[in-house]
């Protein structure tokens, strides 16, 4: 009988391969090293939770739903773990929700998101480097964060300057809904002599703005404004979540939760 468990939260997506490749996986490698907590899912998007039910009618319960969930199935023990990039506005609505039902449980802990110590920034460039290596001067990668109004956005300009760190002149990094925009970068690929681009999503899934606002053939689409500068233009469509090395990263933030 369990009576200790992780709830993994994402913000969440409606398309189901991509789940199954990201969020599916995150859940089932935490449930594989912590075997002997039962695993809950949560998504903080309403909205996709409520094209799920009514598209494919596909249950998602939000946290609170999970958390009252949890406490009915005799559930003593939560580790929280969200698959959140950044400490930003909706991690701090989970934290704020699952706090007003700590009272539910013995003992209640949150994980870290993706990108919270220096040392998780390493990580994820190390884990990065090893599927986009240096080729040369003339070709670059651009990754597309989602961006938000939280300052925790200045986090994306962190990774870039930390890919610099790294050696990695050719790695840029900008947002779909925030500094630095797209705009932005083109003007500092302008600088160099680069032909070819790559482009990537770094988004925990490759949902909408990966498949659209990156991808898409629409002219205001990344693809298309690179392309329209006399760019060779390739897409990567792999979330992060796809990514072993990440997948790990929040295995740690589990295992930093348990232990606090």
């Amino acid at each position: 009988m369990y009576k200790k468990a992780i709830l993994v939260v994402s913000f969440g997506t409606s398309h189901k391969k991509t789940r199954e490749k990201t969020i599916e996986r995150i859940e089932q490698d935490i449930g594989r090293a912590y075997p002997d907590f039962k695993i809950y899912r949560a998504f903080t998007s309403r909205l996709i939770i409520n094209i799920l039910k009514i598209r494919d009618g596909f249950g998602v319960m939000t946290v609170k739903e999970a958390m009252a969930q949890m406490s009915k199935d005799g559930i003593e023990e939560v580790i929280v773990q969200p698959t959140h990039i950044l400490n930003g506005l909706e991690n701090e609505k989970m934290t704020e929700e699952i706090h007003t039902c700590k009272k539910l449980f013995k003992s209640v802990k949150i994980g870290a998101p993706l990108l919270t110590s220096t040392q998780d920034y390493h990580k994820v460039i190390a884990g990065f480097l090893e599927y986009f290596p240096f080729i040369n001067g003339e070709e670059a990668y651009v990754l597309m964060g989602h961006g938000t109004a939280h300052y925790s956005n200045a986090g994306y300009a962190a990774l870039e300057y930390m890919f610099r760190d790294h050696g990695r002149e050719d790695i840029y990094v900008a947002t779909a809904e925030a500094y630095p925009a797209i705009g932005n970068v083109i003007k500092q690929l302008k600088k160099k002599n680069y032909n070819k681009l790559t482009l990537v999503p770094f988004m925990i899934v490759s949902g909408e703005h990966a498949l659209n606002d990156m991808a898409g053939d629409d002219e205001d689409s990344w693809k298309s404004l690179l392309k329209e500068e006399g760019y060779e233009v390739n897409c990567s469509l792999k979330g992060l979540g796809e990514y072993i090395g990440i997948r790990n990263i929040f295995i740690e933030h589990v295992e930093e939760a348990r232990q606090a």
